[in-house]
């Protein structure tokens, strides 16, 4: 490999979130990564504070053209420069869009389990969460039809949030899925938020479909929110991009980050994402790979020797998804116990809603020793318990 994944750097005394835990304790749980970013990024931000003025930041045409071939070159859609505004963070946008385009006690769909703060963009801006489960067969999720027909149906519902692909289960939907989702929103009036955050980090040989390329009626009734930050390990940079190709629809989703003052960019914010979608797309590839080893590691190690619990995530992410129902159906025991007594801390499945009961999700983008250090720990744990 070109670059290097397997130095461990040590995160302690940083501010780091992930890594605020007792000194014997390994975190393998919040979705940021253990390595350095790409060499590439790191030289342009040296070359930006080197310039030494950090004054207010506008956006450029590089910074355009940087997320239009990379989703034009790497996943086969061409958005336009008019469709993308910059964003502090999928998460930012996400809470002004459902402020923005639905009113009080309005519901919101999302399929469970999923991402966590989904939860807390719908509640907290007074809408409800209506959650349609995932149907879970044969160590796979699928989407159930039936049901998000139901909910799409409901006069209350005004928008789906879709994860795609999903998190926590590392599911890559495909077009026919996807394409069926956009339809049935579509006929019902319901506007479909995408967030497409994990889109890179596919293992290889796997890519991701854009929602919003499956056909005209997806595109033209959707919101992307897109970013660097997963992919490159830049959260902290609070950088991201929402495309919104329905010009009716881009105008509301601008007005509401501009009001809620997080469509303005600091000083890096450009700099990462440019230099990431221009310059970093061969440490991306080596990263896909070492990631991939590293799932297959922990598979392997799980079949031999810890059997009663299985590893379901599929084909994108560096989350693994695992089924411990065989062992507890009590996820926030099971978590809560292992980091009692391995100090191994992971995340307890019920997080992603009440159809996460039985599961844990684990962070794998470390390197090899510390993957090493927490498998050990999670089979001593899983014999232990």
């Amino acid at each position: 490999m070109t670059y290097d994944f397997d130095t461990v750097v040590d995160r302690r005394n940083t501010g780091s979130i992930k890594w605020n835990c007792a000194p014997n304790e390994l975190p393998m749980w919040v979705a940021d990564m253990d390595f350095k970013t790409a060499p590439e990024i790191i030289e342009a931000f040296r070359k930006r504070i080197d310039h030494g003025v950090f004054g207010y930041s506008d956006y450029t045409k590089e910074w355009f053209d940087a997320y239009i071939n990379w989703w034009d070159r790497r996943h086969g859609i061409k958005y336009e420069e008019e469709d993308l505004i910059f964003c502090t963070g999928v998460i930012p946008a996400l809470s002004s869009i459902v402020r923005k385009l639905t009113t009080p006690n309005e519901n919101v769909v999302i399929m469970t389990p999923v991402y966590n703060v989904f939860f807390n963009s719908i509640l907290n801006n007074g809408c409800r969460a209506l959650e349609v489960p995932l149907i879970y067969e044969n160590s796979s999720y699928s989407v159930d039809f039936e049901n998000l027909e139901i909910a799409l149906k409901n006069p209350q519902t005004s928008l789906m949030i879709l994860c795609n692909p999903h998190n926590p289960a590392g599911k890559i939907w495909d077009k026919e899925t996807l394409a069926r989702i956009g339809k049935l929103a579509f006929d019902n009036g319901v506007i479909v938020v995408s967030d497409e955050i994990h889109c890179d980090l596919t293992m290889p040989g796997s890519m991701y479909v854009p929602f919003a390329s499956v056909s005209e009626e997806c595109r033209m009734n959707s919101i992307s929110l897109m970013a660097p930050t997963k992919t490159f390990n830049l959260a902290g940079l609070q950088t991201s991009c929402v495309a919104v190709p329905n010009k009716r629809i881009h105008h509301k989703v601008w007005r509401a980050l501009n009001t809620d003052e997080v469509a303005e960019p600091n000083s890096f914010a450009l700099v990462a994402a440019i230099t990431a979608f221009t310059q970093g797309e061969n440490w991306l590839d080596e990263l896909r790979s070492y990631i991939s080893a590293n799932r297959d590691y922990v598979i392997d190690r799980l079949q031999k020797e810890a059997p009663e619990i299985k590893v379901v995530s599929e084909d994108a992410t560096y989350l693994l998804w695992i089924d411990i129902k065989n062992v507890s159906n009590d996820s926030e025991k099971f978590a809560a116990d292992l980091r009692s007594k391995t100090g191994l801390w992971i995340t307890e499945g019920v997080h992603y809603g009440a159809a996460g009961e039985g599961f844990i999700r684990m962070n794998i983008a470390c390197p090899r020793t510390t993957l090493v250090d927490g498998v050990n720990r999670l089979i001593t744990g899983v014999k232990s318990l």
